[in-house]
């Protein structure tokens, strides 16, 4: 093995294990490899970059733009409309094979997951209709887009990929149907499958049937304890005359208020500026045992405010200062990396081990800033070790501030002496588990025991009762903690949830789509509430619904998230790129009245492939500048409907197999396998390929997988065993077809919440249909590729 065969491999092998594992965004993993091979000498710089210039590359991006001109103009809709109306409503067998049969056909000139995203809400509809849970409908629409993807040069991007191969290899290159001569028999099988037998594995699962009748027994549903509660404001409660926002309602008690009921009058959906009054009473969502923890004995006594005056008490900044620890003015750097971030995206206490009292910007900002964006020059009044503060102000995001700053910050004045009684609901907690920074914005800077002073304690310490806690916040938000105990739990049958939706007020399920920007982002992080003015109930994931803490638990690509909130808000939700509303009235509407133009475009570009009047880049481009010439898209959409990331990804990687060529890396590994399974014979080879080709594309996306595995068969020699057509179909068909996991295929992914799938779902259903199209794939591709 030479060093270019070992530096090669080990590149292959790192970015393998990084996208299987998705510890980086797969598009910044392929911009590594590129650079990788580019500095170690493996590629040229030409051949480093020749990616983003390559045909494959340029037609892929041109079909995500011809594929979202069809949808823009309804033609999708208004096929799945009719097809699903003639099939009937009361044979669970006959939406199947519709609903696949549609489905397969549009993705041999669609992209699988604008299908599955545009029938979404269409199929939920037809099978709510027809009393069919979800779960039977939306798990076919899903793998027909796969099955169906592998028929034509354009429809998915390991053909178009595999097809560059060939070109490469051989000087040759496919046909537009060619794919279909043994796609075709596999898409037709996996149909079949799933029509007579494979919908019998499917679950029977409705998650927005379920939903609604979280109201009714909720236990025997998901075996959570919640459900809707009634609080009344009593007479002179602090909460009077607060906005909900300010009322901290749903950060201390972590409840959803969905209605307020004023006498006799029910509002639902009160937006955060809506006032409180005496009498009030809430409805509210949330869990039972922390609202009786919470309002069951008194949990703080206010020693100083004002009862007494800080003279009285001494309490002042100097309490704050010790031999260990002091206080410190720093100032952001005009270039620091946080800039833009926020106190809590920071994770400001756990990064740097200090507390931040304030920030100086034009005036003191002392409460309520955890959650505002740092800007350039911001200055911070930072608590911390003293060896601690002299390493932040040397640091590349601070510089030192004015020593003299502290008495400007006017601490004094939000310095509060907090006691923990007997009894108090925090004795035995620790200070995370208080939650009193978060819920009412009170920071615990220190805790005065037996005497004694311990100031920065841990988020681990343990309060007890006769403790004295050191904190900075405001006197209002000490009595809202009080005030909670004076809330009145009514007795009665709360309304159901259905009894709070109207012609302006709405309860809908928004998928997160499987390109979503907010990945692993909270709903605190994205700051939902405040941009959109609407409730997220719960999130069902992985077939589980939940709906506690759920601002702060990260989202991911294909959760199904339940909101609640007026009709409008939702409207402006369902205009957002990271989330997908089922709800058909919600959708925007198509433009009709280009749907024959649209059609006549995509007809075109079929026709100048098919016949090789056009190379397939050149005719895939000029029906994409053609969709938006002719109105069906506006420039706008048709850049927001390349996927980047995809993009990236494939011209990232193809300078990797140019390497595994150069290098000799793709004939060592082919004479290796060649050692072991050349004496197989030919069938059981392409049984072999497609299995290893599928299984990997389970972990490591299906474009990468085409490239690499086209790279190491072609150049390791094993044509003697198929011819190269049929080898290259074979890897097609298998990385293109992932049905094993949710997670192998945005497509997949996408049904997993609105389906209330399991991980578990995809596995028993997609075994089989995956030994059978390989099955089909090699009896079919040795018939019309036979071995030379």
């Amino acid at each position: 093995m030479t060093t270019d065969i070992a530096l090669t491999l080990g590149i292959l092998g790192v970015a393998l294990l990084l996208l299987a594992f998705e510890r980086l965004r797969t598009d910044l993993v392929a911009l590594l490899v590129l650079l990788a091979l580019a500095l170690s000498g493996l590629v040229t710089p030409r051949e480093a970059l020749s990616g983003f210039s390559n045909p494959s590359v340029v037609t892929v991006w041109a079909m995500f733009i011809l594929g979202v001109g069809l949808a823009r103009t309804g033609v999708a809709h208004v096929l799945g409309r009719n097809i699903l109306r003639i099939s009937g409503r009361n044979s669970e067998s006959g939406l199947i094979a519709a609903i696949m049969l549609l489905a397969a056909a549009l993705s041999a000139f669609m992209n699988s997951s604008a299908i599955v995203a545009m029938f979404l809400p269409v199929i939920s509809f037809v099978a709510r209709k027809g009393g069919f849970p979800p779960s039977r409908l939306l798990m076919p629409l899903a793998f027909a887009t796969l099955l169906g993807g592998v028929n034509t040069l354009i429809s998915t991007l390991p053909n178009i990929l595999v097809n560059n191969a060939l070109e490469e290899f051989a000087g040759q290159s496919f046909r537009f149907f060619d794919f279909a001569l043994a796609g075709l028999p596999v898409s037709l099988a996996g149909i079949a499958f799933m029509v007579l037998f494979g919908r019998h594995l499917l679950p029977k699962r409705d998650l927005a049937a379920e939903m609604q009748r979280m109201g009714r027994d909720p236990e025997a549903l998901f075996g959570l304890e919640e459900r809707l509660f009634v609080l009344k404001l009593p007479p002179g409660s602090p909460f009077a005359g607060k906005r909900l926002a300010e009322s901290r309602l749903g950060r201390a008690l972590k409840l959803n208020v969905v209605g307020i009921q004023r006498k006799g009058v029910t509002q639902p959906a009160p937006n955060s500026q809506t006032l409180l009054r005496e009498g009030d009473e809430l409805l509210v969502l949330g869990k039972s045992d922390w609202l009786e923890d919470l309002l069951a004995g008194q949990k703080l006594i206010l020693e100083n405010g004002r009862r007494k005056t800080h003279e009285q008490l001494k309490l002042d900044v100097k309490n704050l200062v010790s031999k260990q620890v002091s206080l410190m003015e720093v100032v952001l750097r005009p270039d620091s990396a946080l800039i833009g971030q926020s106190l809590y995206q920071i994770d400001f206490r756990k990064k740097y081990n200090a507390n931040v009292l304030a920030i100086w910007r034009e005036r003191s900002v002392r409460t309520n800033f955890q959650d505002i964006p740092l800007r350039e020059s911001d200055r911070l009044l930072v608590q911390a070790s003293r060896k601690q503060l002299e390493e932040l102000s040397s640091s590349t995001d601070f510089l030192p501030g004015d020593p003299d700053a502290v008495t400007r910050y006017g601490l004094e004045e939000r310095l509060l002496l907090l006691a923990v009684p007997a009894g108090s609901t925090l004795d035995g907690k620790n200070l995370a588990q208080s939650e009193l920074a978060d819920a009412f914005g009170l920071s615990v800077l220190g805790i005065i025991r037996g005497g004694k002073t311990r100031l920065m304690p841990r988020p681990r310490e343990r309060l007890r009762a006769g403790d004295q806690l050191v904190v900075e916040g405001k006197l209002e938000d000490v009595e809202l903690l009080q005030a909670i105990q004076q809330l009145q739990v009514q007795e009665g049958r709360p309304p159901r949830m259905s009894d709070l939706e109207n012609e302006q007020i709405g309860l809908v399920e928004v998928v997160v789509s499987p390109y979503s920007r907010l990945d692993g982002k909270t709903l605190r992080d994205i700051k939902f509430r405040e941009k959109y003015d609407l409730n997220v109930l719960a999130i069902w994931r992985g077939g589980r619904a939940y709906r506690s803490n759920l601002r702060q638990m990260a989202l991911h690509h294909g959760d199904s998230l339940l909101v609640y909130g007026d009709r409008t808000r939702i409207k402006l939700l369902s205009e957002e790129q990271d989330f997908l509303v089922l709800a058909q009235e919600l959708q925007e509407a198509p433009k009709r009245e280009k749907a024959l133009i649209s059609v006549a475009i995509m007809a075109g570009v079929v026709a100048a492939a098919g016949l090789r009047l056009l190379e397939i880049e050149i005719a895939a481009l000029t029906g994409a500048a053609a969709m938006v010439l002719t109105g069906c898209l506006s420039m706008e959409e048709a850049q927001r409907s390349i996927r980047w990331q995809a993009i990236f990804l494939i011209a990232g990687m193809l300078p990797l197999g140019i390497a595994l060529q150069n290098s000799g890396a793709a004939a060592y590994l082919g004479q290796w396998v060649l050692a072991q399974v050349g004496g197989w014979a030919p069938p059981l080879f392409l049984a072999a390929l497609f299995l290893f080709s599928n299984l990997l594309a389970q972990v490591v996306p299906p474009p990468v997988v085409a490239v690499l595995v086209s790279s190491v068969v072609l150049g390791g020699g094993f044509t003697g065993q198929a011819s190269p057509q049929a080898l290259l179909i074979t890897i097609a068909l298998g990385s293109a077809m992932p049905f094993l996991s949710p997670i192998s295929h945005p497509a997949n992914l996408l049904v997993m919440g609105p389906g209330g799938y399991r991980f578990s779902d995809y596995t028993k259903v997609g075994l089989p249909l995956t030994l059978l199209a390989m099955l089909v794939a090699v009896v079919a591709v040795p018939f019309f590729w036979p071995a030379r």
